[in-house]
């Protein structure tokens, strides 16, 4: 052990000796090995910190909800295009016949989109806000969060009361300072009392809840400024939420079952409507960001194999001007694992400086960027490691050839070489 501890420790101020007996030549050969762990590192610590924030976004829907909906969320919308095209879009009868005969589910939302409004409040207004009518289930599906205000009661919902809901920035451009809670706006000739203000939104890229620009109002009220039927040329969206204790795929089954039932579908006819959920999204963005990862990988090797045959350059070298030491620490009785360790160490050394270099510049960057990224952009243990790992990795493989070398050398010859 105390042999290994004497190698290691003269193995370091031999690197630092070669660091600082040539600068120039030291940088040179170093800037590859940093380079290239700056592009794997930057690339990776970005693409694991976009990766979070969408999973995140997509994890605030839960893994218990369903979509129904016209198309399918795992086929490209234009190589079937007719084929969901001639499928009935969904309506309100899907919707109660979910919420009425699915024994597994919990909890079912109608959403339609009825169009952009221009919103007004004394001598402001605010135009092409979009406009969502939502069932009564909503709010326990999504789970919303509130800046002000509070949802829907059932009474409000069920009488179609003229209440609403809106985003942070409608209650901004339209209020201003004033307490937007309580106050009536006028939408579409109709005066509707503020009940709730939505949170801002944050930096998330999948803001899948963005009600920033938005206004809710119930669906019994949606009535009031629109046709909700079937050809409601807007489309619809219903979101299915399962019971306590029940699986999934499970409740797909209940629904799948409920919806044919609901459309009178023949045995052999196939489903006319598709059920999703955010499992699949986040399978496909894992491949893409999974893609993205190996781009940095393949651009930063170029840059690392440029610095791993400069690492070997200089261990040749180092290994030349100590020939002589060589030759005498072999003459007096050092074993040629120890000569093969003492370089292989040296090398790898060398590399983890060049490494440290390019986590400083990865570091640097992302606290430069920080405030101008749209997400929080952050550098983990697990990137650390990564590039700590890579660094030895390259230093192996840099110094193995020059380290045997070494250790193969015999003692008369090295000194007399070294003479």
């Amino acid at each position: 052990m105390r042999i290994l501890l004497r190698v290691f420790s003269e193995s370091a101020m031999q690197a630092w000796s070669q660091l600082s007996g040539n600068k120039l030549r030291s940088f040179l050969s170093l800037m590859g090995i940093t380079i290239g762990i700056f592009c794997i590192i930057a690339i990776q610590a970005a693409v694991n910190s976009m990766q979070d924030n969408v999973m995140g976004s997509l994890e605030k829907l839960g893994d218990d909800v369903v979509y129904v909906s016209k198309m399918s969320w795992t086929e490209d919308p234009h190589t079937n295009y007719w084929k969901y095209q001639r499928r009935p879009n969904i309506d309100y009868q899907d919707f109660e016949a979910i919420k009425t005969k699915a024994e597994t589910v919990s909890a079912a939302s109608l959403h339609v989109f009825i169009g952009t409004k221009t919103l007004k409040f004394r001598s402001n207004s605010v135009e092409g806000v979009f406009c969502v009518a939502v069932t009564y289930d909503m709010d326990e599906i999504f789970k919303p969060e509130y800046e002000k205000g509070r949802y829907y009661t059932p009474s409000e919902y069920h009488m179609g009361a003229n209440k609403a809901l809106i985003g942070s920035k409608v209650a901004e451009e339209l209020f201003g300072s004033v307490e937007p809670i309580g106050k009536k706006i006028r939408m579409g000739g109709r005066d509707l009392e503020v009940i709730g203000v939505f949170k801002r939104s944050g930096k998330d890229l999948l803001k899948v809840m963005d009600f920033d620009n938005g206004i809710i109002i119930s669906y019994e009220l949606g009535k009031k400024f629109a046709n909700l039927k079937t050809d409601n040329p807007f489309g619809a969206s219903l979101n299915v939420k399962a019971a306590d204790g029940v699986d999934i795929e499970k409740m797909k089954d209940d629904l799948t079952g409920t919806l044919r039932q609901e459309r009178h579908l023949k045995p052999k006819e196939e489903d006319n409507f598709s059920l999703n959920t955010m499992s699949i999204i986040a399978k496909l963005l894992g491949n893409v960001f999974g893609v993205l990862n190996l781009v940095g990988i393949v651009i930063g090797m170029f840059a690392i194999i440029v610095g791993m045959v400069s690492v070997a350059n200089i261990m040749f070298v180092s290994v030349k001007e100590r020939t002589n030491i060589i030759g005498i620490k072999k003459a007096l009785g050092a074993k040629n694992g120890v000569i093969l360790l003492e370089f292989l160490v040296e090398s790898v050394i060398l590399c983890i400086f060049g490494g440290i270099f390019g986590l400083i510049l990865v570091y640097i960057l992302i606290a430069a960027l920080q405030s101008s990224m749209p997400f929080p952009v952050y550098l983990d243990l697990g990137n650390i490691s990564w590039g700590m790992f890579i660094s030895i990795a390259v230093g192996v493989l840099a110094g193995v050839i020059p380290a045997m070398q070494a250790a193969r050398m015999d003692p008369v010859d090295a000194i007399r070489q070294g003479a």
